[in-house]
């Protein structure tokens, strides 16, 4: 329904009597997230936008601003400011779509409906912050709810369905953990803000702040007319949405675009198309150019060409720049194309022309190519007409490769001090390879072979174990654990998790006759209520230690354990997990990278690993119990697991190898569970890593045997014993 200027400045009036926001207007250097999220308010189908940044960026409050500005809703009520919404982490599925209403069930014996967060955002703003940190399932469910409009509910014996058209905004601190690629490409668009460099742009923020704490009505009322005109502007382009041309040029355009990135399905081109669109009904145009599809695609394709958790997102200026050309020679064959199917219809019925039509050609035809003229309306990309929206940072494609030389290494198994150096590229990018992905599809081999190289020694398989028991942590994907979603395995008396049907009939069974009841429907009582207990599966805390002594850093073992290691965290990644590195050479252990969900960050430092010296295991094993306790202390639920690569060749200070074995068995008798991954090499073996194993009680396997039906069996064993 249209909204007149006067309902919108009525609404907002009665809205900020409540309180002052800080105006959207206000914002300072961050116009391409201002852009993003005007775009999803003028077309909510593209599927809503990932904030990805730095803390401190303002990403909280442009999308709290944001909402001041959306149309108000009009129901049978009247008039009302559209709603922000803001889910929290902690929230449970029955709370964000919706759960049987149980008081009036047992109350009034009849079945009814109690809506969730995601009825409450209807006409207005979802906002979820850290949305990497949201349970995965739930994340499927906005983003399906994003998506359709629509909430379909089937659970409890309830069937219900209602509108919830949105627009969602998703915020998230990469150095917390990322999403995983196939939820980054259900979000629609992307933006990474930082933080300006630019003196006079962070002098204006900080000013802008302080004006606004010292006087908030104020503030909000000298940019109330800038607010005004964007918000005009919104209904406008939602007004002219339905009327844009987006004619065969324009989507030959988006479709070689995409193609040219390699992205994955089909969804990538919708979004474009839709962003496009949204684009041109923005600026005040009356079809799309190709500025608008430019535009959609550097804020709708870098999170897409992202497949794996070591794969730097963005596209650079120069990648879009090759990409952009091809999809214009693809355009100009569309336009050839029907330019000769035009000339060829008029060749064969030039009698059907009326003499009184335009001799020009009447009315223009709405698929026909747009001049170049039209193309350059297409300059006004943000909030601000003479705005111009920061790029996306590059590639990290194209950072420089690592130099992997190791010449000069000692023979296999001194421990003298070696110089210094940094592994081998664990991602497995040689220089040639980055080369070839400075631009898509280039050298021989595609973009998707280039960006998923398999690395010198790793391993054809992720390996899978988990923690005994069922734990009570974190969702992910590997330890069994007490969840709220997941397979219902029993009735509880605990209702947190949902009603467990048949055990709350149960339950009352054997009250009826106690209760009067002869006949008719089942007397029920609270206490009979029973809960679903379930199971699912948890992320643990990963600990790896990595033996980079002198007698691990011959080339050969160093590109197997880094490879292994690789490997590793990337099945981390997968499973949900925490993890933490510690490197053992020289003098100590050192924590090269605490507990983090970033696996990311784990590979670039493995990356910058030096290796080299002596074998100081019983420092590496007691970092790994302080850090382990220390987490604890944080996450008392997320249970832990240790990983140790080393040829178990302990050296340094008196006594090293009885140290090294005191320390692991100090771990076992705390029942971490662990896994030691014996790297030693040769045609004499000393089997120091499987003793070191036998004392830890952990699993044990050869670097050789690194496969997932290995280590399953050796946790078997493990489990036996």
């Amino acid at each position: 329904m249209a909204v007149s200027s006067a309902v919108y400045t009525e609404s907002k009036r009665a809205a900020s009597d409540i309180e002052a926001g800080f105006p959207f207007s206000a914002v300072v250097g961050q116009e391409r997230l201002q852009l993003g999220l005007i775009l999803c308010a003028v077309h909510p189908g593209i599927g809503g936008v990932l904030v990805r940044g730095e803390k401190g960026t303002a990403k909280s409050t442009v999308v709290r601003a944001l909402a001041q500005l959306l149309p108000p809703v009009v129901d049978e009520s009247g008039a009302r400011p559209a709603r922000l919404v803001e889910l929290p982490v902690g929230a449970t599925e029955d709370r964000v779509v919706g759960s049987l209403d149980l008081e009036r069930v047992l109350r009034d014996g009849e079945q009814a409906f109690k809506p969730g967060l995601l009825a409450a955002a209807h006409h207005g703003v979802l906002y979820v912050d850290e949305v990497n940190l949201l349970h995965d399932h739930l994340v499927d469910v906005l983003l399906d709810a994003a998506a359709m409009g629509r909430v379909h509910i089937e659970r409890d014996g309830v069937s219900h369905s209602h509108p919830a058209r949105f627009v969602l905004v998703g915020t998230m601190n990469p150095e917390e953990g990322e999403l995983r690629p196939q939820l980054l490409d259900r979000f629609g668009l992307t933006v990474d803000v930082v933080a300006s460099r630019d003196v006079d742009t962070r002098m204006a923020v900080v000013r802008r702040r302080l004006d606004y704490e010292a006087d908030p009505a104020g503030f909000a009322a000298d940019y109330a007319p800038a607010d005004r005109e964007v918000a005009e502007r919104i209904l406008t382009a939602r007004d002219r949405l339905p009327a844009i041309a987006l004619d065969n040029v324009e989507l030959r355009r988006i479709a070689a675009l995409c193609a040219t990135f390699d992205v994955d399905g089909m969804r990538a081109d919708l979004v474009v198309a839709r962003t496009a669109t949204a684009h041109a009904a923005w600026r005040g145009g009356d079809a799309v150019t190709e500025a608008d599809v430019r535009i959609a695609a550097e804020l709708a394709l870098p999170h897409r060409r992202r497949r794996d958790p070591f794969d730097e997102p963005g596209i650079s200026e120069e990648q879009l720049d090759d990409a952009m050309a091809k999809a214009a020679e693809e355009a100009a064959r569309a336009g050839d194309d029907l330019g000769k199917g035009e000339a060829a219809s008029q060749d064969a019925e030039p009698q059907d022309l009326d003499p009184d039509d335009d001799p020009d050609g009447g009315v223009e035809d709405p698929n026909s190519p747009l001049s170049e003229a039209d193309s350059a309306q297409g300059a006004n990309t943000g909030p601000d007409a003479n705005a111009d929206p920061a790029r996306p940072a590059p590639d990290g494609a194209q950072q420089d490769s690592l130099d992997a030389s190791q010449d000069g290494m000692l023979p296999d198994g001194s421990d003298d001090a070696l110089p210094d150096g940094p592994l081998d590229d664990p991602t497995g990018r040689d220089a040639d390879a980055t080369e070839s992905n400075r631009k898509p599809n280039g050298g021989k081999a595609s973009a998707r072979e280039g960006r998923s190289a398999t690395p010198a020694g790793s391993i054809a398989k992720p390996p899978r174990w988990e923690v005994p028991g069922v734990g009570e942590g974190a969702p992910g994907r590997r330890s069994r654990a007490r969840t709220r979603q997941g397979r219902v395995v029993r009735a509880t008396p605990e209702t947190g998790t949902g009603l467990h049907l048949l055990g709350t009939i149960f339950a009352a069974a054997p009250h009826q006759r106690a209760r009067g009841r002869i006949s008719g429907p089942i007397e029920f009582a609270p206490g009979d209520l029973r809960g679903a207990y379930r199971e699912g599966r948890e992320g643990n805390l990963v600990v790896f230690v990595v033996d980079a002594s002198g007698s691990m850093a011959s080339r050969d073992r160093l590109a197997a354990v880094t490879g292994a290691v690789v490997a590793l965290l990337r099945d981390a990644y997968q499973r949900r997990d925490k993890v933490a590195v510690i490197t053992v050479r020289g003098a100590d252990a050192e924590l090269v990278l605490p507990p983090t969900s970033s696996v990311d960050i784990a590979v670039r430092r493995l990356a910058d690993m030096r290796t080299g010296g002596k074998t100081p295991l019983a420092q590496g094993l007691l970092k790994a119990r302080e850090v382990i306790h220390r987490e604890h202390v944080r996450d008392p639920h997320r249970r832990p697991m240790l990983v140790m690569l080393t040829d178990g060749r302990a050296t340094g200070g008196p006594t090293p190898v009885p140290r090294a074995r005191t320390a692991a068995r100090l771990l076992a008798n705390e029942s971490v569970t662990a896994m030691v991954i014996d790297c030693e090499r040769g045609m004499i073996r000393l089997g120091l890593a499987r003793d070191l194993a036998r004392d830890l009680r952990a699993g044990y396997l050869q670097l050789s045997e690194l496969t997932g039906d290995s280590v399953a069996g050796a946790v078997r064993a493990t489990r036996a014993a």
